[in-house]
């Protein structure tokens, strides 16, 4: 008879590729609001903005950038984010890459640990998860379980394990 001694460890497996974000992201560069694609002139800016079919960012996450060096006034991002509210999903100031981690990271924090309450935890290996994900778990989870480690089920690596009945944690 073949016994699975993984399952009998009793291990909790925490996949955060799980948490990644389905929602499709878009870029809007603001330089094509720009007058000569270089500088704020409110008129022309505000005609541009209004010309916008901004139905094309419905239930979209929307990275916002400026690709020119140019200044921007702060209402800009207010006047943007104006027309942004009623269709995006998600938007802000920033590279696509970034916002993505962003709202990987709300998911995470966001993410209900009740069954991981006093647990043995690993949080799977995975390549081309941000350090930032890994850090955010571990805050998450540190206060809950039993054990916290990182890895696969059957090899994982010890990050933390409460001690004795005052639950005292050491890092090993």
């Amino acid at each position: 008879m073949f016994i699975n001694k993984v399952e009998n460890t009793g291990i909790l497996a925490l996949d955060l590729i799980d948490f990644k974000t389905n929602l499709a992201i878009l870029s809007f560069d603001i330089k094509t609001l720009l007058y000569q694609e270089a500088i704020v002139k409110e008129k022309e800016f505000r005609e541009a903005l209004a010309a916008v079919d901004w139905s094309a960012f419905r239930n979209k996450a929307v990275a916002i950038s400026c690709s020119v060096d140019a200044i921007i006034p702060p209402w800009v991002y207010m006047a943007l984010a104006e027309k942004l509210h009623p269709v995006a999903a998600y938007y802000d100031f920033k590279a696509m890459e970034d916002l993505e981690i962003d709202l990987w990271m709300q998911a995470l924090q966001a993410m209900d640990l009740s069954n991981f309450q006093q647990q043995k935890v690993v949080i799977r290996a995975r390549p081309n998860i941000p350090a930032s994900l890994y850090m955010l778990a571990t805050e998450r989870l540190i206060p809950i379980v039993q054990t916290l480690m990182y890895g696969e089920v059957g090899m994982p690596k010890v990050i933390f394990k409460k001690k004795g009945k005052y639950n005292e944690s050491i890092n090993i």
